[in-house]
């Protein structure tokens, strides 16, 4: 018998998500369903997952175990957010309604609008400021299903204010049931102080805010904006060579608004993920589905900027890439911490299968951090990060819009959001 400390039983369906990861091709539409399915865990990792008759059979709840009826749920992995800018102070709301009048993106950014004006309101806030919105964003996140989710600075571009928001995001991962993987962005766009000298600014990443981010081990990833009027792909090439030297794994922002060539970039540099991908060439698609780069794809992006283009991920799919999904939360281009609706739109607007999309969202997504050894599919040794929502089968967490679902979400073996509420420290 295998001893639990926490179990999960009657689930009207258990989606596990669990098979090789990253899942190609055919592989994404198995989504692992276990129907009257149950699941234990004993110290935050999951001991056993199968059918009734078997958990009878192979599990003992220790006296003081936890015992959640999952009659009438359908259970899944919690959602892995692969891609987020998530320490920002600032709202841009009123760059929104100047977009709604007809302004592009790139547009405002000429204006002196865009990241600047996020970066100028994240230079201002304070390290309590900035650490209070992290966690309330969290909370959102916790309650809409997310257990793990990526984070990136980027929003300071100068060595105090980047270190500034990787440190809150120590913080906030210290103090939150949310596990966050870092990013160190600096190369998210030029401040405005060294807009007549980028050269000098690549010089100050390279130089001194990459290795104080690594001297005091704030950041796991390094990623880099490669796009028109940003970072060019050999500026890019530049950067991520000198963040992989000092030991950081790597991302782009690749094709998003023009086909500099970001995503055969990525490929070829051995890049983790390559993210965006709405103006993905040929030649991209092609150096991705040949390589283990993540084809990350981000498509409220799209909705949210009212373009007419969206990554093309029946393509990438189809011709074998690794795919994987996430919100790109952000105050600009991206203003939800929902994956949920991440996953609807992959499905409405992309393309994609239900089936694809879960897998996206979950088992890819963690591949997209190299977290898929610990969460992303519900299998045995993996950590215990569960979602329960309330609906009669998986395909109507698409079908039924405009609702939040989610009812229990258990967090390392531990029960954090019970009945679509806060139940945490």
């Amino acid at each position: 018998m295998r001893s639990a400390d926490l179990a999960v039983t009657h689930c009207g369906q258990l989606i596990t998500c669990r098979g090789v990861i990253p899942k190609r091709k055919n592989a994404l539409q198995d989504v692992g369903l276990i129907e009257n399915g149950c699941i234990a865990s004993h110290k935050g990792r999951i001991v056993f997952i199968g059918n009734e008759k078997a958990f009878k059979e192979e599990v003992r709840l220790d006296k003081n175990g936890v015992s959640i009826d999952g009659s009438g749920l359908v259970g899944l992995p919690g959602f892995v957010d692969s891609h987020t800018h998530l320490p920002f102070a600032g709202s841009r709301e009123k760059e929104f309604v100047l977009r709604l009048e007809g302004y592009s993106y790139l547009q405002l950014a000429e204006k002196g609008l865009g990241i600047q004006t996020t970066v100028k309101a994240t230079r201002q806030a304070s390290r309590e400021e900035l650490l209070s919105l992290c966690q309330s964003r969290l909370d959102s996140m916790l309650l809409l299903g997310t257990t793990t989710t990526e984070a990136k600075s980027g929003y300071g571009l100068n060595l105090k204010d980047e270190i500034k928001q990787l440190e809150v995001l120590k913080e906030a991962g210290m103090l939150h049931p949310v596990d966050i993987v870092p990013t160190f962005m600096g190369a998210h766009d030029i401040p405005e102080e060294y807009r007549n000298r980028k050269s000098d600014y690549i010089s100050l990443l390279i130089d001194k805010i990459l290795p104080e981010v690594k001297e005091k081990q704030l950041a796991e990833f390094f990623d880099v904006f490669c796009e028109e009027g940003v970072f060019s792909p050999d500026e890019t090439r530049e950067l991520i060579r000198a963040a992989k030297a000092a030991g950081f794994k790597i991302k782009i922002h690749a094709d998003e608004f023009s086909g500099l060539g970001g995503a055969q970039l990525a490929a070829e540099e051995g890049a983790t993920s390559a993210d965006h991908l709405i103006n993905i060439t040929e030649e991209g698609i092609l150096k991705l589905a040949q390589s283990q780069t993540v084809a990350s794809l981000l498509p409220v992006v799209s909705f949210f900027l009212m373009l007419d283009k969206r990554a093309p991920a029946r393509e990438l799919i189809d011709r074998g890439a690794i795919v994987a999904l996430a919100t790109d939360f952000n105050p600009g281009s991206s203003m939800t911490e929902s994956m949920l609706l991440v996953l609807q739109l992959a499905v409405f607007t992309m393309k994609m299968s239900i089936e694809e999309a879960v897998n996206a969202s979950t088992a890819n997504a963690a591949y997209a951090l190299a977290r898929h050894d610990d969460v992303g599919s519900l299998e045995v040794g993996k950590k215990t990060d569960l979602i329960l929502c309330d609906v009669p089968n998986y395909p109507t967490l698409v079908y039924h819009l405009g609702i939040n679902p989610v009812k229990h979400v258990i967090k390392n073996g531990k029960l954090v959001v019970k009945d679509g509420k806060r139940f945490w420290e």
